[in-house]
Formats: C-alpha cells, sequence, structure tokens
C-alpha cells in the first residue's frame, strides 16, 4: 500500500520512509484506507533546514504579509469545509453537526482572523522606547516552530491550522506541523488549503510544512535541533515530558499543554438552594464529548452531609442513564481504564461504571468514583490521576476545613471551580478555599463549568504544571498566546534609520500601541 504524500520544501513528496500507519474509526474500530508515512531523521531535518532557510527570507517582513496568509488560509478552509467534515467525521466519530461544522470549524477560521489582525496591527510586538536613553525593544519572531497538535480537536489545535499554529505564524515564523496519528487525513487536507494559501501569498517554500509522524527517538531530536525556535506540544505527559527534558538539555523553548482533572469545589448552600441545576450542569459537562476535553472536570470536592451524599447517588444515577459516548481511539480506551484503575489502587471505590463497553465502538462506561478526605489527603498524588474520558472523582471532605486542606493540594490544572450559594451563606468559606485553589490554577470559574473555552483576548489556557510546562504562558488568547513563539529583541543606541519601523520615532501606522516613556501612547515619540 502506497503512503500519502508529506508537504516538504513547498511541494508534496513522497516520503523516504519505510514504515507506515493508518488511522481507525472510533465508531467501528476499522482501519481507515489511506496510510501515511513515517518520516526518517533525513526526512525531518530536511524539513527543518527548509524552515530555517524560509525563516532567514522573511527576517524584517511587516505583520501585514503573515496576515494575508492566514486570512487566504482561512477563506480557503472555508472552501472545504465539506471534505474536512467528512474526513474528521470518520476519523474521530465527533458529531459532523453541530460539533465539527458548527462549532469547532468556525472556531478554527476565526482564530486564524484573530490571529491575522494582530500581525497586521503590530501592537501584540510591545514595542518600548526610553528615548532618553535611546533604548528601544520589541517581540519578533524567533525561528522555525514545531507544533504537536491533540487527538480530541482535529480542527482547533490541529497542528496545522489550529491556535498554536495560527500564533507561530502571526508571529512571523515558519510552522513545521506534526500531525495526530489519530486524524492524519484531516491534517492532510488542511496541508493542502495551506499550501495554496502559501504560494497565493508569495511564502517561501519552507514556511509550511508537514509530516505526519516520527520516532519517539526523532521527535526528541527534533525539539532540540540547533535550527529550531520554539516548539508547541499538546498531549499526553508521558510524551511531552520526554520532549522537554530534549528542548531542555538544548535551551530551546517547548510550550507544553499535558493533564489537568480541573477540579469543582461544591460549598454547602449551593446544594440547598439548586440542587437540580448543580447535578444537571456537572453532568452535561463531564459527559459532553465523552469527556475527552482538556478541561473536563475529573474531580469534585463536597463537606460530607446528607445533601452531598444525595448530590453523589443523583450524579451517579444519571451516569447510568446516559448514553455512553465514542471515545477518539484504542489508546484512549486503553488509558481512560488504566486511569480509573490507578485511581481505585490509590483508595477510591467504584461508584458505577469502570468497564469498557457499553457504547458504539471505541467505549468505556460512564463512571463515577469516590473517595474521603482522609484518604484524599494521605494519597493526594495519585488520586489525582488524569483518567481521560467520561469518568471523575468525588472527593468528601469531613469538614470545611478539610475542604481548605483539599484544595491547597491540589496539582497544577487549567481551571478550578467553584459552586456557592447566591444568598451569601457560602461567602465566608468561600473566602477561605479560592486563594487555595487560584494559586494551583491557570482560571477560576464561579459557578459554571469549565469545558468551554472562548478565544478571547482575556482568556489564559495555561496552568501551572502539570497543567502545562510553563504557568506563564496560554494556548488561547491573541495577543498573549503569540509571545511564546517570539523573543525579545532590543536595541540598544542603534541608528534611528537601522531600527525597526515600529520602534523609530514616528508610529508607522499611528495605530500600534508603544510603551513610551513609562506611558502607553498611539502618539509618535516627542509628539
Amino acid at each position: 500500500m502506497s503512503a500519502q504524500s508529506v508537504l516538504l520544501a513547498g511541494e508534496w513528496a513522497t516520503s523516504a520512509g519505510t514504515s507506515t500507519f493508518q488511522a481507525a474509526n472510533p465508531a467501528t474500530r476499522e482501519a481507515l484506507p489511506d496510510a501515511y508515512p513515517v518520516s526518517p531523521w533525513d526526512e525531518i531535518e530536511r524539513a527543518i533546514r527548509s524552515a530555517h532557510e524560509a525563516s532567514k527570507t522573511m527576517r524584517g517582513w511587516p505583520g501585514e504579509r503573515f496576515a494575508g496568509f492566514l486570512e487566504a488560509y482561512a477563506d480557503g478552509i472555508e472552501a472545504r469545509t465539506d471534505d474536512l467534515v467528512e474526513m474528521a467525521a470518520a476519523e474521530t466519530a465527533l458529531p459532523a453537526e453541530p460539533r465539527l461544522r458548527n462549532v469547532e470549524l468556525p472556531r478554527t477560521t476565526n482564530q486564524l482572523r484573530l490571529a491575522a489582525a494582530a500581525a497586521r496591527d503590530g501592537s501584540w510586538t510591545t514595542p518600548t522606547i526610553d528615548s532618553a536613553n535611546n533604548i528601544r525593544s520589541l517581540y519578533g519572531p524567533i525561528g522555525p516552530v514545531a507544533v504537536f497538535g491533540p487527538n480530541n480537536f482535529p480542527f482547533a489545535f490541529n497542528s496545522i491550522a489550529g491556535g498554536d499554529f495560527a500564533a507561530a505564524v502571526a508571529a512571523g515564523n515558519p510552522v513545521i506541523a506534526k500531525g495526530h496519528s489519530s486524524h492524519p487525513g484531516t491534517t492532510r487536507i488542511f496541508g493542502e488549503v495551506a499550501l495554496s494559501a502559501a504560494q497565493s501569498a508569495e511564502m517561501p517554500a519552507g514556511f509550511i510544512q508537514l509530516i505526519y509522524r516520527t520516532s519517539h527517538e526523532d521527535g526528541a531530536r527534533f525539539v532540540s535541533h540547533p535550527l529550531m525556535g520554539a516548539t508547541g506540544y499538546t498531549g499526553s505527559r508521558q510524551a511531552g515530558l520526554v520532549l522537554k527534558e530534549a528542548a531542555d538539555r538544548a535551551g530551546k523553548p517547548i510550550y507544553l499543554e499535558l493533564s489537568s482533572i480541573n477540579p469543582v469545589i461544591v460549598l454547602p448552600g449551593v446544594l440547598q438552594e439548586r440542587f437540580d441545576d448543580v447535578v444537571e450542569q456537572f453532568c452535561t459537562s463531564c459527559l459532553m464529548g465523552t469527556g475527552q476535553f482538556c478541561t473536563n472536570p475529573g474531580l469534585v470536592v463536597l463537606v460530607d452531609n446528607d445533601k452531598s451524599r444525595e448530590f453523589v447517588t443523583a450524579v451517579a444515577d444519571r451516569f447510568q442513564n446516559a448514553p455512553v459516548g465514542t471515545m477518539l481511539g484504542e489508546g484512549v480506551e486503553r488509558s481512560f481504564q488504566e486511569g480509573v484503575k490507578a485511581i481505585q489502587a490509590a483508595g477510591a471505590t467504584l461508584v458505577t461504571g469502570g468497564e469498557a463497553g457499553g457504547g458504539t465502538g471505541f467505549s468505556c462506561q460512564n463512571t463515577l468514583l469516590q473517595v474521603d478526605g482522609n484518604t484524599f489527603l494521605g494519597n493526594s498524588e495519585a488520586l489525582q490521576t488524569e483518567a481521560f474520558g467520561n469518568g471523575s472523582l468525588m472527593v468528601i471532605a469531613q469538614d470545611a476545613e478539610q475542604l481548605v486542606a483539599i484544595a491547597d493540594g491540589f496539582e497544577g490544572n487549567l481551571t478550578g471551580c467553584i459552586y456557592s450559594a447566591n444568598d451569601g451563606s457560602d461567602d465566608s468559606l468561600y473566602d477561605q478555599v479560592a486563594p487555595a485553589l487560584r494559586s494551583c490554577v491557570g482560571r477560576l470559574l464561579n459557578d459554571t463549568m469549565p469545558t468551554g473555552v472562548a478565544v478571547s483576548p482575556a482568556m489564559n489556557h495555561g496552568g501551572p504544571f502539570p497543567a502545562t510546562g510553563h504557568p506563564a504562558f496560554t494556548a488561547v488568547g491573541i495577543p498573549a498566546s503569540i509571545h511564546r513563539f517570539s523573543m525579545l529583541q532590543c536595541y540598544d543606541k542603534v541608528r534611528a534609520h537601522r531600527l525597526p519601523a515600529a520602534l523609530q520615532d514616528k508610529n508607522p501606522t499611528g495605530s500600534v500601541w508603544r510603551f513610551i516613556d513609562g506611558t502607553w501612547s498611539q502618539a509618535d515619540v516627542g509628539s
């Protein structure tokens, strides 16, 4: 069986790899017909060197050049909507409508257009001017960027179309996309559109490239190569930390999104006030998309009382009677079962579910576990094992004091949520628990589940380790996400005509925000 081509140096080429793989349809467990290559090291290095040449060509290019590409790409994606939705539905078993066509694809093109607007405006570069000392700085491109996309968002986080890709391009960098093995066909279609957009925008040959799979050893060499600028990775903690170790040894920045259980703390008063609403919101959030979201609520903390025990019973009943969704693949099915078993081995008891099957194709029963607060505090690391899928752990604190202690022991997470009563009866406890939760989550929510991630400039889709590899950065939210793929460039007493346009005395567009002598301004220097 011949393998699909890889995108190298501006053209589709037959891979030199001798090994191939096929994606599977999760709903049928059957392999899909197309084969894709595992790229050998020589091929990966060719992509790196081509990207490096492209990076040199693009030095000093204005943001308008990258904005034009991103907008043309978004238009091209919309023209291929039917092809993309059909392929992604086959490769992931995610619903064609509304999930793929009406929600995720529009989010993807919106991200690209937001990145284009930021690239064109240029304020993301944060031009900073000390006129008295004639020292000036701004953020600029870092060089070739590798993007490793995840399995659960075939559009919005795709390695050649998603948020990391958009941010890297907006910063002025070439991108080498490493596709995810669960949806290579979807990624190939994106690659076709990206190449067409790059050619129409007259970008250099190595600007956008695509390979589908590497060996583990070559993946580590890839992210640590001397010519690479940075890497964006979303996926498992185990694989991500291997890449991080290699990148760190070489002094190369790598931005990781790893694992997160997204704790939800339900205070006593809210269950008295709106019990059914909290049950409904939690069950909907936890089981949505078969729980395959990085912000899925994988742990709930309650204070032990009759209403909390009733809450666990009500959730278990909903789980037992809700449909069981299809998982993204055999690996997800297997890792979910392993996670559930690890949580049980750490001291939790199974309330419902826990077995494979129950749905169509790759699936596991809707699963609920429970543990008391003392056991959790005695083995908190193991009991925070991520079971990525349609399951959650209920932690029952013996009293309010222990609830705060539990919150103090959480690992880093993307999100954390507190549900509290509207009548003020929970306010005192909220004031105790919120600071503890705040310190270990990137995004703190009140009275809403964490599964939605708005594409907003104020959004933080990040958090302390192990949610990510660095707590100061976000994978969602432009312009903040662009900074991951940039470097701070300082010009000390450089002659005026040699400065980048954004650092010269005259504001190049009249609209770029610059930090001039301690004040944010759109004016010219000295005006």
